[in-house]
């Protein structure tokens, strides 16, 4: 239930403003590719503004989030490394405490050496 209202509270708001910026920006535009010659039809696509908008906005997205991925490197390589020492951290405190189990089985309370 949050969740829907979270998503309606946020994604509808986004929706509206993407429709009206996709109507309000619907003409064509020429982008040329080549800058010595704009005229050059080989290198220009011909699309509505809110085209070149949407792609803009997701390319951004893509490598903003691409960025902050190789930014944490660092903090994963950590991890990772935080994860396997404690791994063998635990497996030498089974194996401690096997060997007391052990130990304590072997001879019992009673029969231990008083001092």
């Amino acid at each position: 239930m949050t969740r829907k209202l979270i998503n309606i509270l946020i994604l509808l708001p986004i929706g509206i403003v993407l429709v009206l910026l996709s109507v309000a920006n619907r003409g064509a535009v020429t982008m040329a590719l080549n800058p010595f010659r704009p005229d050059d039809t080989v290198l220009s696509v011909s699309a509505p503004f809110f085209v070149y908008i949407f792609i803009a906005f997701i390319l951004g997205a893509v490598l903003g989030s691409l960025f902050t991925w190789v930014a944490q490197r660092k903090h994963r390589r950590n991890a990772r490394h935080s994860t396997r020492e404690a791994a063998l951290w635990r497996e030498e405190a089974d194996k401690h405490k096997s060997r007391a189990e052990q130990i304590a089985g072997a001879r019992p309370l009673d029969q231990l050496p008083s001092a």
